[in-house]
């Protein structure tokens, strides 16, 4: 499964059936968010069957980033059964993200 790119038409069905996800908000021409993406795509592979990892670009689902106060990119946002439990704003290593996937599982 790796990583998820989502929609808005999506995001609820696969975000609020997941008991654990993270999601990395994100733009193509954010310079940060494209160092991060090989963290993404790595915790994708690590954590699969576990969690669910996926993208969501902003400037394609303004309404997703809207709902969520995204107000920087990168900003990445750990839900537990649907609900927000944290996030996560700009370039950060593997460990900050795993320590709470790992936390919550």
């Amino acid at each position: 499964m790796s990583v998820l790119h989502l929609n808005e038409s999506e995001f609820d069905a696969k975000i609020t059936s997941a008991p654990l996800a993270m999601v990395d908000f994100w733009a193509t021409w954010c310079g940060p968010c494209k160092m991060l993406a090989p963290v993404i795509e790595d915790l994708g592979g690590k954590y699969d069957g576990k969690a669910v990892v996926a993208k969501v670009d902003v400037d394609q689902n303004q309404g997703l980033a809207a709902r969520y106060g995204v107000m920087s990119i990168p900003t990445v946002v750990f839900f537990k059964d649907g609900k927000e439990i944290g996030r996560k704003v700009g370039v950060m290593p593997a460990g900050a993200y795993t320590q709470v996937l790992d936390a919550n599982l």
